[in-house]
């Protein structure tokens, strides 16, 4: 029998009031705003003041493949068991943005019986965080170019602009394009382009905000250009930062919903990985480890990535520390990794599952780096063979890890019982000895070079010439002591996508720099990085549609 579809068990749970689901926490009813019986923002207005004492555990996974790693649906199916063994636990993860989930990826609410809910509300408009992200962008947009309209005050240099529109949607033919054309009364023509909402400085200050006061002081210091004398203009000398802090007020609010099983989830914030620093709020966590015993949230795409951001970038902003890590690989990857192609991961190869386990085991070594315990969640397939998971178990013991076979998107909590048990244990064990990899007095260039080396295994990175040069007048202005937040492909440890495994002694190539001055952190592209990605050939789009009930079909 075919198994049913992830939004077909979604539809089929019967949900709880999310009122049920706050009080499992201790939070009051009048903390609520909610949205239907099923989902509410957290009003932080009506919380008092908490101590974060929770414990944090991340999850975060090898380089992606197409053949799928399941991180999502690792963190709820994870969070699922240990709420089983008794310990008052909170899911946190991002939004989904509708790019992916019109596009190639999916949705981001996890698959099979490790979801969270209600999956459709929640993978398209939810409770409309990402339009106030893209509004207030935009808002800013078209702030600058009035202000150019009526008489340029400040004098912004038309060249120099670098504030970009945004949109929550994967459309290549806006990366760039010309404004204002049409005659003297629709404005100024000059270059402009659009980036996915997700890769918006806006989501970033968002996910990074303490409160509100933070917020409004962060989109004040939102860098939209330069004069030509190179000095900065900001969204505060424009008059924008109380409008945009306005429209993103009761976006601020963290959302509650529930797992499959009922534990309760915070989803908020939705940056890539690949192209911002990939996690969800530092509202919604800390938010989390005040009203938890143990809080798991994720990182995204590899611990490249993701989870170097989360620990070099949220970790240091919000005084946050993990104590364990949990890293997602599957065999099928593993082969991918190893040199098979897609249409060959249904026959066992134990060499190239041995031969892939080098990305896997880079990534337990890193996390070591920054003195955290690593637990292997293997999820399995059907057409994996005892041998090739021996072989995982292997390599990752040879790692002095452990690697748990995890079937919870098809057994639920009960499939993820062996690896809450052994991040219980590593809880049990005592606080890890988080360190980050770079002093924040390290310079820019350093800690991308930090970054590239340590990380990646890079011999060296090549920082084209006007890059270093903003990065010296990055420092010059103050901005020294801030982190990178390197966007590159998610695929490799280096900036060519086609790199697999665990290459060593590539040169990261650094085309381009920008200073996120509200998000507090400089963003280094690498290699051929989009910021605003296009659809593929067959976009899922073609096959969401609503049936003659009214409901909708095809969103995964």
């Amino acid at each position: 029998m075919a198994q049913p579809t992830d939004i077909a068990i979604a539809r089929a749970a019967t949900l709880r009031p999310i009122g049920t689901i706050a009080a499992a926490l201790g939070l009051p009813d009048d903390a609520l705003h909610p949205f239907g019986r099923h989902m509410a923002k957290v009003r932080l207005e009506a919380l008092g003041p908490r101590p974060a004492t929770g414990r944090l555990v991340l999850v975060t996974g090898i380089n992606p493949t197409p053949a799928g790693e399941g991180k999502t649906t690792t963190t709820v199916g994870l969070a699922d068991a240990l709420s089983r063994r008794g310990l008052r636990t909170a899911a946190c993860l991002r939004e989904p943005s509708l790019g992916p989930c019109f596009g190639v990826k999916g949705g981001a609410t996890g698959g099979g019986y490790a979801q969270v809910v209600p999956m459709e509300e929640i993978n398209l408009h939810f409770t409309g965080d990402f339009h106030a992200v893209t509004a207030a962008n935009n808002l800013l947009a078209a702030m600058i170019d009035n202000h150019l309209y009526w008489g340029n005050a400040l004098q912004l240099d038309p060249r120099r602009i670098t504030w970009r529109r945004g949109l929550d949607m994967n459309d290549r033919a806006l990366r760039q394009l010309v404004v204002g054309l049409g005659g003297v009364a629709n404005g100024y023509p000059r270059e402009d382009g659009f980036d996915i909402a997700v890769a918006s400085e806006v989501m970033a200050v968002l996910c990074l905000a303490r409160d509100l006061a933070d917020l409004k002081a962060r989109l004040g210091r939102l860098i939209v250009g330069n004069r030509r004398d190179g000095s900065a203009v900001t969204a505060a000398d424009l008059k924008a930062d109380g409008a945009m802090a306005v429209l993103l007020r009761d976006a601020l609010n963290p959302n509650l919903v529930q797992t499959l099983e009922g534990t309760p989830a915070f989803v908020h914030g939705g940056p890539f990985a690949n192209i911002a620093h990939g996690c969800n709020s530092v509202i919604a966590t800390r938010t989390a480890l005040a009203h938890a015993d143990v809080v798991v949230t994720e990182a995204g795409f590899g611990a490249d990535l993701g989870a170097e951001k989360f620990l070099h970038i949220k970790c240091r902003q919000a005084g946050l520390a993990p104590d364990c890590v949990v890293i997602v690989a599957t065999v099928r990857a593993l082969k991918m990794h190893g040199g098979v192609a897609k249409a060959a991961l249904g026959r066992e190869d134990v060499a190239a599952v041995r031969r892939g386990t080098a990305n896997l085991l880079r990534h337990i070594d890193n996390m070591g780096r920054f003195g955290l315990p690593v637990v292997v969640a293997l999820n399995r397939f059907d057409s994996d063979t005892a041998a090739e998971l021996d072989a995982v178990r292997e390599a990752v013991a040879s790692a002095g890890s452990e690697a748990h076979l995890c079937t919870h998107w098809s057994d639920g909590s009960e499939g993820a019982a062996a690896l809450a048990e052994a991040v219980a244990a590593r809880l049990g064990s005592g606080p890890a000895s988080f360190t980050p990899l770079y002093p924040a007095g390290l310079g820019l260039a350093e800690k991308i070079r930090t970054i590239a080396t340590q990380v990646y295994r890079a011999a060296d990175v090549a920082i084209a010439p006007a890059a270093a040069k903003r990065l010296a007048g990055f420092e010059a202005a103050g901005f020294g002591h801030v982190p990178v937040c390197i966007a590159k492909t998610q695929y490799s440890f280096s900036a060519d996508p086609t790199l697999l495994g665990a290459p060593e002694g590539h040169v990261l190539p650094v085309r381009e720099v920008r200073l996120a001055a509200g998000a507090g952190f400089v963003v280094a592209l690498a290699g051929d990085v989009m910021t605003m990605p296009g659809l593929p050939r067959v976009p899922a789009a073609e096959t969401i549609t609503l049936n003659d009930a009214g409901e909708i079909e095809g969103l995964f």
